[in-house]
């Protein structure tokens, strides 16, 4: 968008590169710009596909789709890119990769020259979400925000790429892990942009969250699972230590903390089935692979023993109410009297609402599972 300052250098630049090393191929600009972009494009020889809706990811995934070649290296036309590299991208495909990602941090060989990255992005934005696609999806990368890449053509359909902004190259990486594919890394040097007349359009917080959100969205595991698991725990082992009175505190705490324990209970479950609900609905609709562990426990998990386990919770949560209602507090007048209906009281209120919430959650995650099944 809106290049005619930089994108005749970074065409002729790829021109060369394509005829020093023999390679047949064209060059396809994806464009959505309102300056002479396009003339400049079509005067050199480029083939020019007209992209209205705006966002990166429309952009490539139009000029994608109508790529003619066997593989396809997108990069940016700001002159942060060397077009030269593309004969490397090339070899690494002839090999059999199906995806070559190009770095530019130092952690990965590449280089990043003075004034070419803001050092935010260099320091934390990048190594940050590297290092979570490394962990939370096993992408074997150390740039994953690095555009400069090359694919084979059909991949991206493959894939089912749906992101229309910057984090489309987050998607593509993140999915071609999930799924499989073969990918490797390949050192590059990163220049400074040429652009005078405008700034870049990344927005950095705007966007890095888009991609946070976006792994977030990818990972149930590490949104509603792992928090939510822990929120279990600490509620779990709160209500044991004031039930059990293993530690001495005051009627006033001993209280909050019992409500605060069942809430950390409460919502740490609910967020566990979010959890389980967001895989089932991901694996349906194609978003990632299926995943034999998680097969195992939806067979095991399913709706029977569901209604069975939330029942039991419900009958053992209405017992403890209804011992707390029949309970008498002692013969004193003082809040202290009152503390053993407590005790009984919410506890059992909470493990109603875990039933409940497991009945409910069990016919809805068997719902989730019909085309499944």
């Amino acid at each position: 968008m809106n290049e005619a300052e930089t994108l005749g250098a970074c065409i002729a630049r790829a021109q060369e590169a394509l005829r020093a090393h023999g390679i047949e191929g064209e060059i396809v600009v994806a464009d959505s710009s309102t300056d002479e972009s396009p003339a400049i494009a079509r005067r050199m020889g480029a083939r020019v596909v007209r992209v209205e809706e705006r966002g990166y990811g429309h952009a490539l995934m139009q000029g994608i789709a109508q790529s003619r070649g066997r593989y396809v290296i997108m990069g940016d036309a700001d002159l942060s890119c060397d077009f030269g590299e593309v004969p490397r991208f090339v070899e690494k495909l002839r090999e059999g990769f199906e995806l070559v990602q190009g770095c530019r941090l130092p952690s990965g060989g590449g280089r990043v020259l003075p004034r070419a990255m803001p050092l935010l992005h260099r320091f934390l934005g990048n190594p940050l979400f590297s290092f979570l696609a490394r962990w939370w999806f096993g992408a074997r990368i150390h740039d994953i925000n690095c555009g400069y890449r090359g694919f084979v053509v059909d991949l991206p359909r493959r894939l089912a790429l749906r992101c229309t902004g910057m984090e489309f190259a987050s998607e593509m990486i993140i999915k071609a892990s999930l799924m499989g594919a073969r990918m490797t890394e390949i050192p590059i040097t990163l220049h400074p942009d040429g652009r005078t007349v405008h700034p870049p359009h990344l927005r950095t917080f705007r966007d890095g969250w888009r991609t946070l959100r976006f792994y977030l969205m990818y990972s149930p595991r590490w949104l509603f699972v792992v928090p939510g698991g822990a929120l279990v725990l600490v509620g779990l082992t709160g209500l044991a230590i004031v039930l059990s009175g293993a530690v001495s505190v005051d009627l006033h705490r001993g209280i909050s903390s019992l409500l605060l324990s069942c809430l950390a209970i409460l919502v740490g479950f609910q967020a566990v089935w979010l959890g389980f609900f967001t895989h089932t609905f991901a694996i349906e609709e194609g978003l990632v692979p299926k995943d034999p562990a998680y097969a195992r426990i939806f067979d095991f998990v399913n709706l029977e023993r569901g209604l069975m386990a939330g029942a039991a919770a419900t009958i053992a949560g209405a017992a403890l109410i209804l011992a707390g209602w029949l309970g008498r507090p002692g013969q004193g007048t003082s809040a202290e009297d009152y503390l053993p209906v407590i005790q009984f009281m919410v506890p059992g209120t909470t493990l109603v609402a875990l039933g409940v919430q497991t009945v409910l959650s069990s016919f809805f995650a068997s719902i989730l599972g019909v085309r499944r099944k």
